[in-house]
């Protein structure tokens, strides 16, 4: 749908209310205004991200992936990696 409007001499544009119902765009939701080649985007501002602390990357990390074996070294991993390009190496 096409709708038009206008800048006031405040420079406010008013979003018509059929693309604001159909948008969810109640008062007070915010916007960001994104500048693009032709014009501006109006979008949902998205919630900013929790920033975490490495600890707690770890600790959710780990409650995701649990490795029910033995340690691994970082030696077996290397030869692990060696092991896999060789048999691709073969394969190719």
């Amino acid at each position: 749908m096409n709708a038009f409007t206008k800048v006031s001499e405040k420079g406010q544009v008013v979003v018509p209310k059929a693309v604001r119902d159909r948008l969810g765009w109640s008062p007070g939701t915010d916007l960001d205004v994104v500048e693009t080649v032709d014009g501006v985007m109006l979008r949902r501002r998205r919630a900013a991200r929790k920033t975490i602390s490495p600890d707690e990357a770890v600790a959710r990390f780990k409650q995701i992936y649990r490795h029910a074996g033995s340690a691994v070294t970082l030696e077996e991993m290397d030869q692990a990696v060696r092991d896999e390009a060789d048999r691709r190496a073969d394969r190719g």
